[in-house]
């Protein structure tokens, strides 16, 4: 008899929070893949999960398998959901433990991660800052830590998609958050069309979601006049007489997506001066000192404000960078590829780390791919600006996203051919830098990694 692998359990409730599975998705998961139950029938399992019947456990399981889908990120190569055939659970269980459980056990051994494997990656393309993925960038997060605990505190973190700002700002907070204050996060990608039409509109529809984080009853007729004040005033007072005076601890406010509010010039004119000024209103107000703001965008905002009402100048300025090489061969553990001592190795992931330039997203799809197909390391390498490389989904979608957009396609062509740095207008600039394609230097535009030099020239 097959002994049971070793942390067996612990290996699934993390494949779960890696897979983001909740409820009864979650039970029925941790039960159907429990050791003791492989070799059970499923007319056996469904009452064992507390299936309603057999009927709503196999629909259950269903959904179950479309989370592990050779179609989804990091899925299973071999899982099609959609197949008639009675193996998908066999399939399903010996890639997680031919696949999936070593990698895991890699992690848990290797004393470099001294992370909680409680929320890695997953099916999500983002990493979270307690998962074994994520890579620290010294000294960023240590200075970060330090500046929130800071009365008034202002920290603002720029990077391109995907470069880790999110989990970075999270970390922050969850620091905050053992630190006894309250923490709010705010995705401002989650802000409706409707909202954004007046800043009146915007500003109540900040200040309710605010009250509702903090388990507050939004209040805010009894402070808001829009015509004898203004909104930004009346929000002003909203913030600091209501929901500062609420609260018996400081209040760490993370704002995700920032660059949302650059598209609409009306309203990020009046919106960004305010963040500023509650920022420096900790010098005049004791209150005020209670706020700890955390702010995330990809791009600098392109509309014009006084040096004086940016709030990109002041406080603690954070850029994320690349992966360094040293980081490259640090996450490369994690995915079983332990190359420090691998001369073969160290050269791969120096020409990868040139080819995406550090980028944390490309750097893991790349590992992830070494570790779970069937690729070289110089196939990888060769066909990665490729429409059959590893990144061709990734280029297709940005290929695609430039084809709606004609003026940013032109001036990517433009970038991308270009032997120096090309001048564009701050608009597109703004758009292309925010999906990551081009970096800029001064006031000119350069393509951001070879990738994407060499996937556009082919394909523009």
């Amino acid at each position: 008899m097959i002994m049971k692998p070793s942390g067996w359990d612990q290996f699934l409730r993390d494949i779960a929070n890696d897979y983001e599975l909740r409820g009864r998705q979650k039970e029925i998961f941790l039960v159907r893949f429990a050791y003791e139950n492989w070799r059970k029938p499923d007319t056996e399992v469904w009452e064992l999960a507390e299936a309603a019947s057999l009927e709503t456990y196999k629909k259950q399981m269903t959904e179950l398998y479309s989370n592990f889908a050779s179609d989804k990120p990091n899925g299973c190569p071999e899982l099609d959901p959609h197949s008639k055939g009675p193996g998908k659970f066999q399939i399903l269980r010996e890639w997680l433990k031919d696949i999936k459980y070593p990698l895991w056990k890699q992690a848990s051994v290797t004393p470099a991660f001294a992370f909680t494997a409680i929320a890695t990656s997953g099916r999500s393309n983002t990493v979270k800052w307690d998962s074994p993925l994520y890579i620290p960038r010294p000294p960023i997060e240590t200075e970060c830590l330090q500046e929130i605990t800071k009365p008034g505190s202002l920290i603002c973190i720029k990077a391109p998609e995907k470069m880790g700002k999110t989990a970075l700002l999270n970390q922050i907070l969850a620091h905050a958050e053992a630190s006894h204050y309250r923490k709010v996060y705010l995705n401002l990608r989650a802000v409706e069309g409707a909202m954004l039409t007046t800043i009146d509109k915007f500003l109540r529809w900040f200040s309710a979601n605010l009250s509702r984080e903090l388990g507050l009853k939004p209040q805010l007729d009894d402070y808001w006049d829009e015509e004898l004040f203004g909104s930004v005033v009346s929000c002003k007072t909203y913030f600091q007489s209501y929901l500062l005076e609420h609260l018996d601890s400081p209040l760490a406010l993370g704002l995700d997506n920032l660059d949302r509010v650059f598209e609409y010039p009306d309203i990020a004119q009046d919106f960004l001066p305010m963040l500023r000024s509650w920022h420096e209103e900790a010098n005049n107000l004791e209150i005020w000192q209670n706020l700890r703001l955390v702010i995330a965008n990809s791009t600098e905002v392109y509309i014009k404000l006084d040096a004086n009402q940016s709030p990109f100048n002041v406080g603690q300025q954070v850029k994320l960078p690349g992966f360094t090489l040293e980081q490259v061969l640090t996450l490369a553990k994690y995915y079983g590829l332990d190359g420090s001592a691998d001369e073969t190795m160290q050269q791969f992931a120096s020409q990868l780390k040139e080819m995406v330039g550090g980028h944390p997203y490309l750097i893991r799809l790349a590992l992830d791919a070494l570790s779970t197909e069937d690729v070289s390391q110089e196939q990888l390498l060769t066909q990665a600006p490729t429409q059959g490389g590893i990144y061709g989904a990734h280029l297709r979608r940005h290929w695609n996203n430039l084809q709606s957009a004609p003026a940013l396609a032109t001036a990517m062509q433009q970038v991308v051919n270009a032997p120096t740095g090309v001048q564009l207008e701050p608009s597109i600039a703004y758009k292309l830098e925010s999906m990551g394609l081009i970096t800029l230097v001064g006031d000119e535009a350069q393509p951001s990694c070879e990738l994407y030099q060499r996937y556009f020239q082919d394909n523009l």
